[in-house]
């Protein structure tokens, strides 16, 4: 009967998904005046990075790194042009979890699922 209880206990924390699966996927992304700016795509081991603004040099593709909380940007537009070096998972309240994009200073985007 032990047993049984603990098997029922511990199922639902081994049948969650890990947070580094999450992150994959098209995310909205949001600037810190909260205007869209454009649209982050992360599958396996590469990113997209579309913009709103035409002709912008930050579009492009390039290669991440997963963590357990996200993704490391090993190359790419984003990373040379804005310096960005993270995507981290965080909770968000509307749409339950949400990427943010940092620097090594700041927060730079909130991006949520698309």
């Amino acid at each position: 009967m032990r047993r049984f209880a603990l098997a029922l206990l511990l199922f639902p924390a081994l049948s969650l998904p890990s947070m580094a699966q999450v992150y994959q996927g098209n995310w909205s992304c949001r600037d810190a005046t909260t205007n869209r700016v454009g649209i982050l795509t992360i599958y396996g081991s590469v990113y997209g990075w579309a913009s709103r603004t035409t002709g912008d040099p930050n579009s492009g593709t390039g290669t991440v790194t997963p963590y357990e909380d996200g993704v490391g940007f090993n190359d790419g537009n984003l990373k040379a042009n804005m310096g960005i070096q993270a995507a981290r998972m965080v909770q968000d309240p509307v749409n339950g979890v949400a990427v943010q994009l940092e620097t090594a200073d700041t927060i730079v985007m909130l991006c949520t699922p698309r």
